[in-house]
């Protein structure tokens, strides 16, 4: 009756081994960590300075070296929830359709007559046309240039609404295009922010959507705060605009089709830009740090080829007169078209440090936030309170690993040893499959486990119970443990299925913490079935066939 197959014995086993031998590192985690983080800087800069090598030393490579990712409330960090002006999208949208509509209409100039753009709110295009008479074939014209949206939701709908009164045409954003609109938004922006934060080699950012219109944003081992805003908080748009005067006035008015826009290393120096750009950042697909000429640091740059033949024709045709490129809202440089500029390439200089350069080329290479962000709240988390957030995790876990412990051999002798020592394996299991799924461990994850400490022994006794009650209805040790084993399953199933599904709705509906207990809580459950229904059992058959007891005591 108490027989386990070979196989099976193996498999546990070999599960219980590798367990270990995975969750070893944690035991070891400084010098795991600096020996994964010399090994990502060799690879990514294909060279080896000598604390590299050090570094490298302290872990043997032929060992396993994959530690528990630990979160902001542990390592200590930066956090961030930022809201993103999803309207400024729709105005850079509007801004962007001037040249389009300006050209539509001169196409029906015998009908409309001059055309004038006047001013109009953020996110709206208002144009004036000379014939008011001609005013149904302006609407139509502009109608033209709409296009379906293209949401599900947005299905027999246009992107633009384009109404007509006297001798005024106004263009907006359809609500569909505007819903779309959103929704493109912020996944661009949270996938741009995650790629600006990988590039600086941070691990385990928690980048995630709130709500319509906000970012959160945790990033653990970052200095502060402000290093975080400094890496992200800037839009990084980059534009290149015809210049048509400059001057020293801050209050001139740029017209309709101007930008009045200031120099970002002479205070009281301003250009008068056209709107409409050339070209834009959306049309990057490389910027890297550079030297100029003169040896001074710059950023080089390169154009998609839709980009590359609008900078090429646009250089072409303007020899001698300057061009600007502007980030975000600052001319930071205005240098003179000297030849035609094709291929697509050029470099952007100013006064520049090579820090600056580098950071510069990173932006520009993650690219452009489709909008800017208001930082709503901002924590620094310093590594001393992570530090005391495992220590006193630390001592959560011994309690409650020695208080269970401590009940279970009283109530139960030998097999209450046997479930203790399995409830230390369970443990080893939890932080093996933390670090190979990467899973972030969060304060609330060691709640969780420290809950699944007192969660494991359920199983065992309900199953001590159970042989408990087959001797006292005179069945043989051999048999009580066999049918404990057997009938308390469905029992265990049940408990512990009842709780993955409560997991599983925290997991969905709940963010960060929430999410972090769920998945340590999740896993606990997992392994816990798995120690306390094989391990313990492989323990007390072998047990049991090597001291062949007459009488058995639980």
């Amino acid at each position: 009756m108490l027989h386990i197959p070979v196989w099976k014995r193996v498999v546990i086993i070999g599960l219980c081994l590798a367990a270990i031998v995975v969750a070893l590192p944690n035991l070891f985690y400084a010098r795991v960590e600096s020996h994964n983080d010399a090994l990502r800087r060799i690879e990514q800069t294909g060279a080896t300075t000598d604390a590299d090598a050090a570094a490298l030393a302290l872990w043997p490579s032929w060992m396993p070296s994959r530690i528990v990712n630990l979160g902001l409330d542990l390592r200590g960090g930066a956090h961030l929830l930022a809201e993103v002006a999803v309207a400024d999208v729709y105005k850079t949208r509007i801004e962007g359709l001037w040249p389009d509509a300006r050209k539509a209409l001169t196409a029906v100039r015998a009908d409309v007559g001059g055309i004038r753009r006047v001013a109009a709110p953020d996110g709206e295009l208002r144009i004036r046309i000379e014939n008011p008479a001609g005013l149904p074939k302006a609407v139509e014209a502009l109608r033209a240039l709409a296009r379906p949206v293209a949401t599900l939701t947005g299905v027999g709908e246009d992107d633009l609404v384009v109404t007509g009164t006297g001798d005024t045409v106004s263009v907006t954003l359809s609500d569909a295009e505007k819903a779309a609109t959103d929704a493109r938004t912020m996944q661009q922006s949270v996938e741009i922010v995650r790629r600006r934060v990988d590039e600086v080699g941070t691990r385990e950012p928690t980048i995630q959507r709130q709500g319509e219109d906000r970012i959160l944003i945790e990033v653990p081992g970052i200095g502060s705060a402000a290093e975080l805003k400094a890496l992200i908080g800037t839009t990084a748009q980059l534009t290149f605009h015809p210049v048509i005067r400059i001057t020293r006035n801050p209050d001139e008015s740029p017209g309709p089709d101007g930008i009045l826009v200031p120099s970002a290393d002479e205070k009281d120096l301003y250009y008068v830009l056209e709107r409409a750009p050339v070209v834009t950042g959306e049309d990057l697909v490389d910027a890297r740090p550079d030297f100029d000429q003169n040896g001074r640091p710059a950023v080089a740059f390169r154009f998609n080829p839709s980009g590359g033949q609008k900078f090429g024709d646009y250089t072409a045709e303007n020899i001698g007169n300057p061009f600007a490129i502007v980030l975000d809202n600052e001319v930071i440089s205005a240098p003179t078209i000297q030849a035609h500029i094709a291929g697509g390439s050029g470099i952007i200089t100013g006064n520049f440090t090579v820090e600056e350069s580098t950071n510069l080329a990173v932006l520009l290479r993650a690219g452009a936030l489709p909008a800017g962000m208001t930082f709503l709240e901002e924590r620094t988390v310093g590594p001393e309170l992570g530090a005391d957030s495992i220590h006193a995790g630390k001592i959560a876990a011994v309690v409650g690993y020695a208080a269970v412990g401590l009940y279970m051999i009283a109530s139960y002798g030998f097999f209450g040893v046997v479930a203790t020592f399995a409830l230390a394996l369970n443990v080893v299991m939890i932080f093996a499959i933390f670090a190979l799924i990467g899973s972030t461990l969060t304060l609330p994850g060691i709640a969780a486990i420290v809950l699944t400490m007192g969660m494991a022994v359920d199983a065992n006794v309900l199953v001590y119970e159970r042989i408990r009650e087959e001797l006292r209805r005179g069945s043989g040790p051999a048999k009580a443990i066999d049918v404990g084993y057997s009938r308390a399953m469905s029992a265990i199933w049940d408990s512990n299925l009842t709780t993955i599904i409560a997991a599983a709705i925290m997991f969905y509906l709940g963010s960060g913490p929430i999410k972090g207990f769920a998945v340590a809580l999740t896993v606990g459950i997992v392994t816990s079935m798995f120690t306390a229904l094989n391990v313990t059992r492989l323990i007390i058959v072998t047990w049991f066939g090597w001291r062949r007891p007459r009488t058995l005591v639980v």
